[in-house]
C-alpha cells in the first residue's frame, strides 16, 4: 500500500516521533497507518515521546574547545541523578562535538545532524528509552577562533570565551591560564554584557528611572536640586557598568585590577595584544520550571 508525505506528517503529529522514523514505520507497514503506530510503539519510539511531556530542568551544561572552535551546550534531564550518569555525560559531550564539527544553525538542525550511523535525534530517543527519563537538548553556542572554556562543579555552570590575539600568544601556557581566569570570572561574577557599548540604551534609561525613583523616595535626597540628583544617578550608572560589564568588573583574583587592566597586563607580559570579543555563560536549568514535588505528598502536607 502506497503512502504520501501527508501520511508521514499525520503519523508524526499523532505519535510525536521523528519524520524519518515515521517514514520507516509506514514503509515497514506497507502504508497501513494503524500498523505503523503499532510499529513505533513496539520499537519504543512512541514511549520516548510520552516521556517528552515531562519537565526536564536538571541535566548539565558543558563547554569545550576543539582546535579553532569552541562550543557550549545545555542538555536537560528530569533528575540530578541522571546528570551524573556516564552514558548521559558521554551523550552531552558527543552533542558538543557534533556542534563543533557540523555547525548546525539551531537545535532543530542539530537534531538532524549525523551522529555515528544515525542522527542526533535518533541517539537522543535511544537515550530516553535506555535511561528512562525525558532528555532535551536545550541550547548551544559555537564560536570560531581562539577560545577558552570552563566547566564548574561537573556541569552546573559552563562558560565559553572568544579572544582576538596572535597565534603565538594563544599557544603560550600563560595565555591558557589567562583564558581560564577570564572564564572563571564570568562564571563567578555573571556579567550581563562585555562592555559599556553593549548595554542597550533602553536598559540604561530604565535604570535611570529606577534610580531617580529611589532618590525621590529617600527623605535625605528627595529635596536636593535636580542637578545634584542627576550627578547621583550618573555615579550610580557608573556602578551599574562596573557590576554588569565584564571588562569593567573587579578581577576576582586581584581587586586592585579590573578585567580590562588584567587583560592589558597579561598582553604586555606576553608581548602582544589580547582582546575579549564575546562570551557565553550557561547555568543548568536557568529559567526553566523545576519539577514539582510528588502531588500526593503535596496534598498531604497541605492537610496537616
Amino acid at each position: 500500500m502506497a503512502f504520501t508525505a501527508q501520511d508521514v506528517k499525520n503519523l508524526r503529529e499523532q505519535t510525536g516521533c521523528g519524520m524519518m522514523d515515521c517514514k520507516k514505520a509506514l514503509t515497514e507497514s506497507n502504508g497501513d497507518f494503524d500498523k505503523a503506530v503499532e510499529y513505533l510503539r513496539e520499537k519504543g519510539l512512541a514511549a520516548a515521546q510520552k516521556k517528552a511531556g515531562r519537565i526536564a530542568a536538571e541535566g548539565m551544561v558543558y563547554a569545550t574547545v576543539c582546535g579553532k572552535v569552541g562550543v557550549v551546550v545545555e542538555v536537560n534531564a528530569e533528575t540530578d541523578f541522571v546528570a551524573k550518569n556516564d552514558m548521559f555525560q558521554t551523550f552531552v559531550k558527543d552533542v558538543a562535538n557534533v556542534v563543533a564539527e557540523q555547525n548546525p544553525a539551531d537545535v532543530d538542525a542539530l537534531l538532524a545532524c549525523k551522529m555515528g550511523e544515525d542522527t542526533v535525534e535518533a541517539a537522543l530517543k535511544e537515550k530516553i528509552l535506555v535511561i528512562g527519563e525525558n532528555i532535551k537538548i536545550r541550547r548551544f553556542e559555537r564560536f570560531e577562533g581562539i577560545c577558552s572554556a570552563y566547566i564548574h562543579a561537573g556541569g552546573t555552570h559552563a562558560v565559553l570565551v572568544s579572544f582576538e590575539t596572535s597565534e603565538e600568544i594563544a599557544a603560550k601556557p600563560e595565555f591558557e591560564a589567562y583564558g581560564k581566569d577570564i572564564a572563571m570570572q564570568i562564571a563567578a561574577a555573571n556579567p550581563g554584557y562585555l562592555c559599556e557599548a553593549d548595554v542597550p540604551a533602553e536598559v540604561i534609561e530604565k535604570e535611570k528611572e529606577i534610580l531617580l525613583a529611589q532618590i525621590a523616595n529617600d527623605p535625605k535626597n528627595a529635596n536636593k536640586p535636580d542637578a545634584i540628583k542627576e550627578k547621583m544617578v550618573l555615579g550610580r550608572i557608573g556602578k551599574f557598568y562596573k557590576e554588569n560589564c565584564l571588562v569593567d568588573q573587579e578581577f576576582v583574583k586581584d581587586n586592585e585590577l579590573t578585567v580590562a587592566k588584567y587583560t592589558d597586563k597579561v598582553a604586555k607580559e606576553l608581548g602582544g595584544e589580547i582582546k575579549i570579543t564575546k562570551f557565553a555563560r550557561y547555568e543548568k536549568g536557568e529559567g526553566l520550571e523545576k519539577k514539582s514535588d510528588d502531588f500526593a505528598a503535596e496534598v498531604a502536607s497541605m492537610m496537616k
